[in-house]
């Protein structure tokens, strides 16, 4: 049997394995970080939890016989993702990262791009006055010390600081455009801020801003070694999870 991991948690994650689990002679486990208090499981064997960094990662690998490794992680995991790549090169396993295509603005987009969640919480106190933030639970601490009124919406509640004037929103998408856009006006949103995820799930808050004419602070995603493969594509991650080598 060949062995495949998967780091997922994405739902390019969930459909690759959906997808290998239907491939004969593959063994493949999806692994999961458990940031999220329920998350939504993928097809066949899941482990959750982190493996001790890229060390742990490359000890997993050999004691497990992976032959194949697939980051599919959220584009913003990157300490994930530099564990991987580490790890994957000290175990001799060849790995690929599987990334959806970034967001692009469009004809009357109002985008403001920023390297890090430290840039964003300064554009954002200077776009507006009550402020969406879509950054997930973590970074919220990068905004502590913003003057605004932040509507924080997240899966789960945020673990670290949170701005002085702020709601907390649980909620987990997708959400419809005109959810989105009665959620703006409800809470009188002014500004959006939110990271470059990309995918279809999550993309109608940006639809809706465009709508009301909303300026929208969008954190870039960091970067990848130029040396490793990657592929937006589920079909070409299948093949090539099935046979590298």
């Amino acid at each position: 049997m060949r062995r495949v991991l998967i780091l997922g948690g994405t739902s390019e994650g969930r459909a690759l394995a959906e997808s290998l689990d239907m491939e004969p002679g593959l063994d493949v486990v999806s692994s999961l970080a458990g940031r999220v208090a329920d998350p939504r499981l993928p097809v066949g064997a899941v482990r959750i939890g982190g493996f001790g960094g890229a060390g742990g990662l490359a000890d997993w690998l050999r004691e497990n016989d992976v032959d194949a490794v697939v980051d599919a992680t959220h584009p913003f995991a990157s300490r994930i993702t530099t564990n991987a790549i580490a790890a994957a090169r000290d175990a001799g396993v060849p790995l690929l990262v599987l990334r959806r295509p970034e967001w692009v603005p469009g004809v009357g987009d109002r985008w403001h791009a920023v390297p890090d969640l430290g840039a964003a919480a300064t554009a954002a106190s200077a776009l507006g006055r009550r402020v969406l933030l879509t950054i997930g639970r973590q970074g919220v601490d990068a905004f502590a010390e913003g003057s605004a009124w932040f509507l924080i919406r997240a899966i789960d509640p945020p673990t670290v600081a949170v701005p002085p004037r702020s709601e907390v929103l649980l909620a987990r998408g997708p959400f419809t455009v005109d959810d989105e856009i009665a959620t703006m006006r409800q809470h009188r949103i002014d500004v959006l801020v939110t990271k470059n995820s990309g995918g279809a799930l999550t993309a109608a808050k940006l639809e809706a801003a465009r709508t009301l004419g909303l300026p929208v602070v969008m954190v870039s995603r960091p970067g990848i070694p130029a040396s490793v493969a990657v592929t937006s594509d589920i079909e070409q991650a299948r093949t090539w999870a099935a046979r590298a080598d």
